[in-house]
């Protein structure tokens, strides 16, 4: 990976909590802007960063917003759980349009992220272009499906036989430096979107998963129910799918297409 040039930024949250915004590339005439929300147990370095797709998109053309969650990466991270209201993610993320002048940009996530995405286009958000990855539509009309094993995950480190599902998560949540008290307090902040809500998404939208992945349902459903969607079918699973090549290329394919 070549150097790039990433400018660490703080924005205020919802509630004033400090946000870390990771900004990739320079401003000029030519680029444009492209926030990015990373995944759960994950932050703005490992999904976008670490493996190569932020570079190709600034190749590309794109000056890349990077927040990290609340609860995650270098953003604050209180224990109290009256710090994670229901769409506190969303109420970050719209802070971060706000606060840093955003308006004629693109969006999209991984996983969570995806899922932030959603939660920000149904309470107003308009960026020109979308990008779904590693979602879909179960996860965003039942988004506490996985919460029983996440909440199972997280209040039984340690004791996983090793190559389980379980296991893998946990160690994911090493790799990343997680704090499980505060991953634990994220699931209170998911918020369903109705299937009706995200068919009036006029967006052009990209939904990106991994072959293997239908952790958060079914991607197909997804791009069934987008008025404007295409499906792209990445190698792996939801796991392993935002460490693949592929990725990073279907992203800036559709972005520059």
């Amino acid at each position: 990976m070549t150097d790039l040039n990433i400018e660490r930024h703080d924005i205020k949250g919802r509630d004033g909590l400090p946000i870390a915004v990771h900004v990739v590339g320079a401003k000029t005439d030519e680029t444009r802007d492209l926030v990015l929300i990373h995944g759960y147990f994950s932050n703005a370095w490992t999904n976008w960063i670490r493996y190569g797709h932020a570079e190709k998109l600034v190749a590309a053309g794109f000056r890349l917003i990077l927040p990290d969650l609340r609860g995650h990466g270098e953003s604050a991270k209180p224990h109290d759980a009256a710090a994670y209201p229901p769409d506190a993610l969303t109420d970050d993320n719209l802070a971060l349009v706000e606060q840093m002048g955003l308006t004629d940009y693109d969006l999209g996530g991984y996983s969570l992220g995806a899922r932030t995405t959603v939660r920000m286009l149904a309470r107003g958000a308009t960026p020109r272009r979308v990008i779904l990855a590693g979602m879909g539509l179960r996860g965003l009309t039942k988004t506490l499906d996985k919460g029983g094993y996440y909440k199972n995950v997280l209040t039984n480190l340690g004791t996983f036989e090793r190559g389980t599902s379980e296991w893998m998560t946990e160690a994911f949540l090493k790799t990343t430096k997680g704090d499980p008290v505060a991953m634990l307090n994220i699931l209170n902040t998911f918020v369903d979107t109705p299937e009706e809500v995200i068919a009036g998404f006029q967006q052009p939208t990209e939904v990106i998963c991994g072959v293997d992945d239908q952790d958060n349902g079914i991607a197909q459903e997804l791009v069934e129910t987008l008025p404007n969607g295409r499906y792209v079918e990445v190698p792996g699973n939801h796991m392993n799918a935002v460490t693949r090549k592929e990725l990073g290329q279907a992203m800036v394919d559709f972005l520059t297409a």
